[in-house]
């Protein structure tokens, strides 16, 4: 089974984290990860400008200092900047002095208190020493456009099928995700927005 909705579970397991926005109200928070990336950044940003909306941009340190023109592009579009570590590291996976490191690292080029845990992995002694200084981001609808199994439909049909009021949506700008969320994005946005739903940044 592949998971695009978050479990209820991980949700009550991290209870200080956020998982999606206001329920009350028809508004999405779409999300980006692992970018910058030349030519799948820029292009995203062509289809979200065309609907008038602003995304959240969690953006990996070292592919800033790779990109920093393309960067610069999303800062100028307007876009809510994240934090995605530096390196993009597994939490689970990573010693916490050197994640917590990784994360500032990341920071100083992000400029921001807004982290989310590459892969959604994250320890519950890394989120206690990082929570003071960031809000740690998860999602409730994970589109699975980096996953090759997904055709562009089904890609569609997963984040159509889940968003609800206040849905934080996960997308990535890389290069393997590209043909998927080149079709879903802009059917996406074209039904939500006949929907009524309005579009904010996160955080």
């Amino acid at each position: 089974m592949l998971l695009t909705k978050a479990p209820r579970i991980l949700q009550w397991a991290y209870p200080g984290l956020i998982w999606h926005g206001d329920r009350t109200e028809r508004r999405i928070f779409l999300t980006f990860d692992d970018g910058p990336v030349p030519d799948v950044t820029e292009e995203i940003i062509y289809i979200l400008d065309s609907f008038g909306v602003k995304a959240t941009f969690f953006c990996v340190g070292e592919n800033i200092v790779r990109h920093p023109d393309v960067f610069e592009r999303v800062k100028a579009g307007g876009h809510r900047i994240g934090n995605h570590t530096y390196n993009h590291l597994n939490g689970w996976k990573t010693p916490d002095d050197e994640y917590i490191e990784n994360v500032r690292k990341c920071e100083v080029l992000t400029g921001t208190g807004l982290l989310r845990p590459p892969y959604s992995k994250i320890r519950h002694t890394q989120v206690a020493k990082l929570k003071k200084a960031y809000q740690i981001v998860l999602w409730d609808v994970l589109s699975r456009d980096y996953d090759a199994r997904v055709s562009p439909d089904q890609c569609l049909r997963n984040v159509l099928e889940h968003t609800q009021n206040g849905s934080i949506v996960v997308f990535h700008d890389h290069v393997k995700a590209l043909e998927r969320v080149r079709y879903a994005l802009p059917r996406a946005l074209e039904t939500w927005l006949e929907r009524g739903y309005t579009f904010g940044v996160v955080g």
